[in-house]
């Protein structure tokens, strides 16, 4: 009976050890979250080094796994992404969204699995169901102020000028948050003043090769209608860098014969500006990796999050250009 007792006496004491003992971290136990990313695609050279960034220092997280997808600029592809994400069950879904709407369904697929959803770069807009219960933040600059920064530049810089200055436009891809904002932002501040007009405006998708496209196309039409264009608005720099190699083969000088500003801030540009052929660039900030895995760790712990993690813009004009090329990682 003694001998039983004894046994059944370290048996309980054991249980007790047990149930008194916490829990071990996701570290202590090996076990690493599991982060799903949906990338737009790799349509510039920002997002590229976005996502380059975004994997190599999440790959520094020992408790932490990113599960990347590049959805080519197709929503239908980023939809896919995300519903695999749901099924994998993975830890927390982040996706920087293509276009603006046709997300409801899939956010509340989400949140029927109890995945948490968070937004960067671009944002989202919901029609069926709350943004706001169905996501944890949105991670990104104000691409309105980056659109007004732009337009402010561009009056200083022809503040002399008799006017009118005609000016063109190229957006970015259709149904992009960031491409409405930075227009409206630009065309807020142009409204306001009397000097500056624009007489063309045309999507040209974010790319070098669509924005060399469609800046050929507005040489011609404007040398049609005998219009002088005088500056070129860039939602991307790397349109602007298209655009460059258009108007230098139409016979005309970047930088001189037409004042270029873009927005971005990559390697590319500051090249461009050194040499003469941009007058300023808009940076859109490229490192999401260390806000969003501060986001993480705070919704981890239960602390608050602001609905919007705001990344800054900083204008860099051509005399800066010099001094900020080393410093540049894309």
């Amino acid at each position: 009976m003694n001998k039983a007792y004894r046994l059944f006496a370290v048996l309980l004491a054991s249980l007790g050890l047990c149930m008194l003992a916490p829990q071990a971290s996701l570290a202590q136990t090996g076990k690493k979250l599991i982060i799903g990313f949906s990338q737009v695609g790799a349509e510039t050279e920002w997002r590229v080094a976005m996502s380059k960034i975004m994997k190599e220092t999440i790959a520094k997280e020992k408790d932490m796994e990113l599960i990347f997808s590049d959805a080519q600029q197709k929503q239908e592809n980023q939809l896919k992404a995300l519903r695999t994400f749901i099924l994998q069950k993975v830890d927390f879904i982040v996706f920087a969204p293509v276009v603006q709407t046709g997300w409801d369904s899939v956010l509340q697929e989400a949140k029927e699995a109890k995945i948490p959803v968070i937004v960067i770069n671009r944002l989202v807009k919901t029609s069926a169901v709350k943004l706001e219960d169905h996501t944890v933040t949105f991670i990104g600059p104000d691409n309105m102020d980056a659109g007004r920064f732009a337009a402010n530049f561009m009056i200083e810089k022809f503040k002399d000028a008799k006017a009118p200055v005609n000016v063109v436009q190229l957006e970015g891809t259709v149904g992009a948050s960031s491409a409405v904002e930075r227009k409206a932002g630009f065309e807020e501040v142009i409204k306001g003043q009397s000097k500056l007009k624009i007489v063309k405006t045309q999507s040209g998708d974010f790319t070098r090769a669509k924005g060399k496209e469609v800046m050929e196309a507005f040489l011609k039409s404007t040398k049609a209608e005998g219009v002088k264009i005088d500056a070129l608005f860039s939602h991307s720099d790397d349109m602007g860098i298209g655009a460059m190699q258009a108007i230098e083969e139409a016979g005309l000088k970047p930088g001189k014969d037409i004042i270029i500003v873009g927005i971005d801030g990559v390697k590319g540009a500051f090249e461009a500006m050194i040499s003469g052929k941009q007058a300023a660039t808009v940076e859109n900030p490229v490192d999401y990796a260390k806000p969003l895995i501060q986001v993480i760790r705070d919704y981890q712990a239960k602390k608050p999050i602001p609905a919007w993690v705001k990344l800054k813009n900083t204008v860099y004009p051509a005399e800066t250009a010099a001094r900020e090329l080393p410093t540049r990682l894309y």
